[in-house]
């Protein structure tokens, strides 16, 4: 009997109500973006198959938490055993960056130590059709990720830009 895959590796994905987390799982499983959309209540989870260069394979489960402040209790416990996190924000939205450090913080203190984070700046295909709507500039959020020891991307889910690099 084959088994199902390799490895087994737990991301989750944190940021700001709004900011495009689940369209970046969406995207990411689907390969495209919902029709209708709806703020997550608590988490949802799927699971992504990825087929490794040496014939081997890894299931990537990653888990959608909610961006409201009333869930942080509850999302918290999920942090735990995570291999990866993505903290997403929205490059037209100052606000969602603000908090990125609250996130940050949150993973520090709830998730193992051995977590691999990456900075998500999100929908970008906004500001490529209109320049004046970034509220966040790339250099600096990229600045805050290598002082914090993050990977760093911006993305579209939208135009499917960067997103399977995350």
């Amino acid at each position: 009997m084959e088994r199902e895959s390799d490895y087994l590796y737990k991301i989750v994905l944190v940021g700001d109500v709004n900011v495009g987390k689940t369209y970046m799982l969406m995207r990411y499983i689907h390969g495209e973006i919902p029709k209708d959309v709806h703020n997550t209540i608590g988490v949802e989870f799927a699971t992504q198959k990825i087929q490794l260069k040496d014939g081997g394979t890894v299931k990537a489960q990653i888990w959608d938490t909610a961006g409201q402040e009333k869930y942080k209790a509850i999302i918290r416990a999920h942090f735990r055993r995570a291999a990866g996190a993505l903290v997403v924000y929205d490059i037209t939205n100052e606000s969602s960056y603000n908090n990125v450090q609250n996130w940050v913080q949150e993973l520090k203190e709830n998730a193992d130590d051995d977590v691999v984070i990456m900075l998500v700046g999100t929908k970008l295909d906004i500001v490529l059709k209109n320049r004046t709507r970034r509220k966040v500039a790339k250099e600096e959020a990229k600045l805050f990720a290598e002082k914090n020891k993050m990977l760093f991307e911006e993305t579209s889910s939208v135009q499917n830009h960067r997103v399977s690099d995350c």
